[in-house]
């Protein structure tokens, strides 16, 4: 059984990506699942990410109830930006006795050749994908180490509630309540 790793910034964590890791862990062949929070992923411009720290916490308060998701603040020691190899071959060391898959958006799919050494990710690791709106996969479809899930698809965005905070728009169910509570009391995205 493997465990899944679903790396996101998480900037905040959403019901969407809720839906997805559990998703992973109870109908894919994955054990369970780790939200992997990156301090920063070298695609996507630091300056509009909150504290790692609460980004962190915010994940850990949305899972505390889901016995097969777990969050890993991994990333937070090694070298910024985060490259998906590096941390793979950290794992791999630090838990010689798992074995990892990759959880992906249909979108970040369609970007994989832009990775950091994406030939060895596609030879040592399978990739669990979820689709996403208007994204083509056909040209992953026969790669043996590409699993097309069926995951739900949710028009939810981080970037979208972000929005929404700071526009003062009631964010009720598209973030967990204690997350919302969470924002709130830190005055967050305003």
């Amino acid at each position: 059984m493997k465990t899944g790793l679903f790396f996101g910034s998480f900037n905040p964590i959403h019901t969407g990506h809720l839906i997805i890791a559990n998703y992973m862990a109870e109908f894919t062949g994955l054990k369970e699942v780790w939200l992997v929070v990156s301090p920063h992923n070298p695609l996507k411009d630091k300056a509009g990410l909150t504290n790692m720290y609460d980004r962190l916490e915010m994940a850990k308060i949305a899972t505390e109830n889901a016995a097969n998701l777990k969050v890993s603040d991994i990333e937070f020691g090694l070298p910024q930006p985060s490259y998906t190899i590096d941390t793979l071959a950290f794992l791999k060391e630090r838990y010689p006795e798992k074995s990892f898959a990759l959880i992906m958006g249909a979108d970040n799919l369609a970007s994989l050749k832009k990775w950091k050494n994406y030939e060895v990710l596609l030879r040592d690791y399978e990739i669990y994908v979820y689709p996403r709106p208007g994204v083509d996969l056909s040209e992953w479809e026969a790669n043996p180490a590409i699993v097309i899930t069926d995951t739900p698809q949710m028009e939810i965005s981080s970037s979208f509630i972000r929005k929404a905070i700071k526009a003062g728009k009631n964010i009720q169910y598209l973030v967990t309540d204690e997350v919302q509570s969470f924002i709130e009391s830190k005055n967050m995205y305003r």
